[in-house]
């Protein structure tokens, strides 16, 4: 037999990248009673892995740098602000479900913040740095 596993409603039917996608947007639906207005012109966006630009020297080892979980651009001109969450650093970092949501949170809150030109734990007060 051959054939989905289970009904495509349920969750578990959803693939890897669209339960990554649903954490993104739970991250911003819980910040939009706070900050919808300032969220109403921002675009979320998810990319596999940080463009090469981004990596340095290369993937942290050279640089010291660590690999961005992340990246924001300011609105220009007639496009939106932009807030892009990288999915796989974020998934091998995490030990398990719960924790890549509170990454992801983070991830997004680090990002906002950074937009608005705000300290994190202003954009949600729940925030800890403990990276």
């Amino acid at each position: 037999m051959r054939g989905p596993l289970a009904p495509s409603h349920v969750p578990i039917a959803k693939s890897r990248s669209e339960r990554f996608d649903d954490l993104v947007l739970d991250a911003v639906d819980r910040l939009k009673p706070r900050w919808g207005t300032q969220l109403a012109s921002v675009e979320f966006a998810i990319e596999e892995v940080p463009p090469l630009s981004e990596l340095g020297d290369g993937p942290g080892l050279l640089s010291g740098e660590p690999i961005p979980f992340g990246r924001s651009e300011p609105a220009v001109g007639k496009r939106p602000a932009v807030v892009i969450v990288y999915r796989r650093p974020l998934e091998a970092r995490a030990r398990d479900r719960d924790q890549l949501g509170a990454l992801v949170h983070d991830t997004v809150v680090e990002q906002i913040a950074g937009l608005l030109g705000l300290p994190p734990e202003s954009v949600d007060p729940g925030y800890e740095e403990d990276d």
